[in-house]
């Protein structure tokens, strides 16, 4: 199936600009479990989303989304971040712009080591409701948990949205670039301050449990005092005005039946995110 049911000419894979990776891993999430479904549904909510964005005026799809196959490694976290770091560095050298859809949130720390290898200088930008800073947990340094810790170590690493944290993370993390959700709340300041911290190449990893569960329920964790659906679009959307945005990925889709405004939430913010790198700027 296409992504978002497109024609099959803006899916071809050497023409389309955007390929688009599926890593249904669901392995070391310690609460609620179905992000490995994340995927399907949002394939299938981005097959009934309307594929015309009445904010830019545009149809970014026509710029070609390829649906890579998956990496269907599962059977160890340490095998998972092997196969994901191998084949993001290969999928680096097509120069097409990728993109990442989980699966919990140790799917990045493959992604972001092959990204960091490539652009030396580069910046990481983290929606996110935990701080993901451990070192190791549960036995491994791939762990969910972990997801951030070694782009903290070798990354300029810019945290937003975070809530909970455990405080054996507190030596990795770096206050002034992280910005708590409850300071955030009520003000819009932290916007630009944030986007001034990052450098001119960025990759966003985005856990949809970033977002209060008002809007976002269906993820593993979902915390209170999250991000709403507007501030965060308007701050994405000047993210992409500012930044070079490299890559991204969107992780911790965990869908529920009867629960569809998850999974079309996380269609939405994926073709915004395509439509803000290549039709405000085509950088």
């Amino acid at each position: 199936m296409n992504y978002a049911g497109i024609e099959d000419q803006y899916a071809d894979k050497e023409k389309a600009k955007i390929w688009l990776q599926s890593i249904p891993y669901d392995g070391t999430s310690s609460w609620g479990k179905g992000a490995d479904k994340g995927f399907d549904a949002f394939m299938d909510a981005s097959a009934n989303m309307e594929i015309y964005d009445i904010e830019t005026n545009s149809e970014v799809y026509k710029q070609g989304v390829y649906i890579v196959e998956p990496i269907l490694e599962d059977k160890s976290p340490e095998a998972v971040f092997k196969a994901v770091y191998k084949s993001t560095s290969e999928l680096l050298k097509s120069g097409k712009f990728l993109t990442f859809f989980g699966g919990e949130h140790a799917i990045s720390i493959g992604v972001i080591k092959a990204y960091y290898e490539k652009y030396p200088n580069l910046s990481v930008l983290q929606l996110d409701a935990h701080a993901d800073l451990r070192k190791s947990y549960e036995g491994t340094p791939y762990n969910h948990a972990c997801a951030l810790h070694d782009a903290s170590q070798n990354t300029n690493l810019v945290q937003v949205g975070i809530r909970s944290m455990d405080v054996s993370e507190l030596p990795y993390l770096n206050r002034s670039k992280c910005f708590l959700a409850e300071e955030m709340y009520g003000h819009t300041d932290w916007m630009q301050k944030s986007i001034d911290l990052l450098g001119e190449d960025v990759y966003l990893t985005i856990d949809l449990d970033a977002f209060d569960p008002a809007i976002m329920p269906c993820t593993g964790t979902p915390e209170p005092g999250g991000m709403f659906w507007n501030p965060t679009i308007k701050y994405l959307r000047m993210l992409f005005e500012q930044k070079n945005v490299v890559g991204f990925d969107i992780v911790e889709l965990a869908p529920e039946p009867g629960q569809k405004a998850s999974q079309f939430l996380a269609a939405k913010l994926y073709y915004k995110l395509l439509t803000y790198k290549f039709e405000l700027h085509g950088k």
